[in-house]
């Protein structure tokens, strides 16, 4: 395969539920829209009334993303719950404007805990009650339509609190599969690794030793032999010494060959992932022996599980690359980037297993979050060390 390789994810259910949240945000707005143009006048001036409906759909917008500090997720869903209240009071009527308090209540699951959201959901069927008895409404819509929204109100808070957990699950799952394939991957590796090595040791202890005997014997012979069979004795010699170098040029590219492609390991580790799109790119010269490729599948592995638990984001790119005498491994996500790292068992254990082998570690949180593996590079090519052995 080529130094260049791409794996896009199948990443539609989170794609769906951006832009159903980009449609409830413009309903929103939608809604507000329509009670201007209706003629309904609010009792403050409309541009101030146009000003809370902007800060209450920023409150949302806010409260839903996945920002780093949690006091702007607090502040900004507070802002949308009393945006709301005040969009409501200082009009007229109702119309359809109880669906932005609904839409606030519902994205209260992604910010607080769900007694706090119950508690909004109380407040807003207070505000709606509230309302309905200052403008005069009867005794049946004073507690009929308290009812109603209340119930609407629950429907929306319990669906999305399903979503929720529903994603939560999801990315467990994809967590879970990721380590697992990992391991399949590397087990697989280390059972290959582990025929070939027997396989050459059979050759060489075996077949290489017999005709190393034979060589030998050819020798003695030739010396013990009449001139007349110099000349084919001679030739048995050659032919002996011919098939121990092929024996011996089978066994080292067998060697050689003791690792399977680390591109193609890194493409089915990221395959379990369906939720993010990751690009991966390994560079043509680069070469790693087992225990490299291990630690490199490994830190693979950590990248991806921290960017679908921490990170929110769409896409991943690994990229391996040979830099002089460094195998350097560099994995950025898009996602939302923390203040500070705290290293867990995960990176804490990926740390070790780098220092082992004469690397580092490196996890740079600012702008994007990076994080980078550097081992050093073999000199030498695998396949030698039978034949230096063998010399020896």
């Amino acid at each position: 395969m080529g130094p260049h390789q791409r794996r896009t994810s199948a990443s539609h259910q989170r794609r769906a539920e951006f832009s159903a949240g980009a449609a409830i945000l413009a309903l929103c707005l939608g809604v507000g829209v329509v009670v201007l143009l209706t003629g309904m006048r609010p009792y403050i001036p409309v541009l101030a009334w146009s000003a809370l409906l902007v800060a209450c759909l920023v409150g949302v917008f806010f409260a839903a993303a996945p920002v780093t500090d949690r006091r702007i997720q607090l502040a900004s869903y507070a802002l949308a719950v009393l945006s709301s209240w005040a969009l409501l009071l200082t009009l007229p009527g109702q119309g359809m404007l109880v669906v932005i308090l609904v839409v606030v209540a519902a994205v209260g699951t992604y910010v607080v805990p769900m007694a706090a959201v119950v508690g909004v959901v109380a407040l807003n069927t207070v505000v709606i009650a509230v309302h309905a008895w200052a403008h005069g409404a009867g005794v049946v819509d004073y507690v009929a339509t308290p009812i109603f929204y209340l119930f609407i109100h629950l429907a929306a808070v319990l669906s999305t609190w399903s979503l929720q957990q529903e994603a939560r699950m999801r990315a467990a799952l994809e967590q879970k599969t990721v380590e697992l394939t990992a391991a399949s991957v590397l087990l697989e590796d280390s059972a290959k690794t582990a025929e070939r090595l027997r396989i050459s040791r059979d050759l060489h202890d075996l077949l290489g030793h017999q005709l190393t005997v034979l060589n030998l014997e050819l020798e003695a012979a030739r010396h013990r032999s009449a001139d007349s069979a110099a000349e084919h004795v001679e030739r048995a010699s050659g032919l002996a010494k011919k098939l121990l170098g092929d024996v011996r040029s089978t066994v080292g590219e067998m060697r050689a060959a003791d690792h399977c492609d680390l591109a193609e390991a890194l493409q089915r580790v990221a395959a379990a992932v369906p939720s993010l799109d990751i690009w991966i790119r390994v560079e043509t010269d680069v070469e790693v022996d087992e225990q490299q490729q291990d630690v490199l599948v490994r830190a693979a592995q950590e990248i991806m599980t921290n960017t679908i638990k921490h990170s929110e984001a769409w896409t991943l790119r690994l990229d391996v690359a040979r830099q002089e005498d460094r195998i350097v491994l560099t994995g950025v996500n898009d996602g939302t980037t923390p203040s500070s790292v705290t290293p867990g068992h995960g990176l804490t254990g990926l740390r070790e297993r780098v220092e082992l082998l004469g690397g580092t570690l490196t996890v740079t949180p600012r702008r994007r979050f990076t994080v980078q593996v550097d081992l050093p590079a073999h000199g030498r090519r695998a396949g030698s060390t039978l034949e230096e052995a063998d010399r020896a």
